[in-house]
């Protein structure tokens, strides 16, 4: 449904909403008791009219900015969020995200890196809370040492952080990968199947740990059998392929998954396989 829409249904069931507050009290109670129900009421009419009146400034504010998102015109998106956050300085968190997925989705790494300069001078926090997606652009665009560097530095800075921290060392582990770097991959991916509390880092692990680890890092066995660990956790909490697919495409609703979307099936298939 377009932004627009939604913003003309939730204003029309609001003001519903009013009418009922207004009228319902005079219809059944009479005009008698009607006014004291008015008076005691009024306060909730006055926080929905306020609300009302915030959303509907704050669509005209950005309304711009919600018709080139519908229309999927990426080019014109890039350049009216140019505007607003390098031009005229607005390093939001909102702005700067999305003007780096807009980029990602543009396929230009180049332009991503150059805003993550460019933030990381005005509001260096940027950079951080939006660490996923400037390390996927190096990805993306084949610097996997550069995404080592990157994501190695962050490790410390995420540690308890959330989701976010899990995947920021998952994405160190799968950059040392792409860079051959496989005996340094595998403790980071078997520390990730015994320790995550997610299952797509779990299972994505423990699928790497399966097939090119086992295969070319110095423990074969030990990455084997950390994957059949893997493996287990996952189906013990995602139980089918379906739950997987269904945790996948949350998951693939985050620009900086463009990585990892070629691997999801695969890892399907391999963790819920006949066995």
């Amino acid at each position: 449904m377009k932004f627009k829409s939604i913003f003309i249904i939730f204003n029309i069931l609001i003001v519903f909403f009013l009418l009922i507050m207004m009228f319902m009290p005079l219809l059944v109670l009479g005009p008698g008791f009607s006014a004291g129900f008015w008076r005691s009421a009024w306060p909730m009419g006055a926080v929905l009219v306020a609300v009302l009146l915030f959303l509907d400034v704050f669509y005209a504010l950005n309304s711009r900015l919600y018709r080139l998102l519908e229309r999927e015109d990426w080019p014109a998106l890039a350049d009216y969020l140019e505007s607003k956050v390098i031009r005229k300085g607005r390093y939001s968190s909102r702005l700067v995200r999305l003007l780096a997925n807009t980029y990602l989705v543009m396929s230009d790494s180049a332009a991503v890196l150059s805003l993550e300069n460019k933030t990381a001078l005005a509001r260096p926090s940027l950079v951080e809370k939006n660490a996923l997606v400037f390390g996927a652009a190096r990805i993306l665009s084949g610097d996997t040492a550069g995404a080592v560097n990157f994501f190695s530095r962050r490790l410390e800075k995420e540690a308890g952080k959330g989701s976010d921290a899990q995947w920021v060392r998952w994405y160190y582990g799968f950059s040392l990968l792409l860079s051959r770097q496989f005996d340094k991959a595998a403790p980071v991916f078997r520390s990730m199947v015994f320790e995550s509390p997610d299952a797509l880092v779990t299972g994505l692990s423990a699928y790497f740990l399966s097939g090119t680890l086992r295969k070319n890092a110095e423990d074969p066995l030990g990455c084997a059998e950390a994957a059949e660990e893997g493996r287990k956790r996952v189906r013990e909490s995602v139980k089918t392929l379906s739950l997987w697919k269904k945790e996948t495409a949350r998951l693939e609703t985050e620009v900086h998954a463009a990585v990892l979307r070629k691997y999801f099936d695969e890892a399907g298939n391999w963790l819920f396989e006949s066995r």
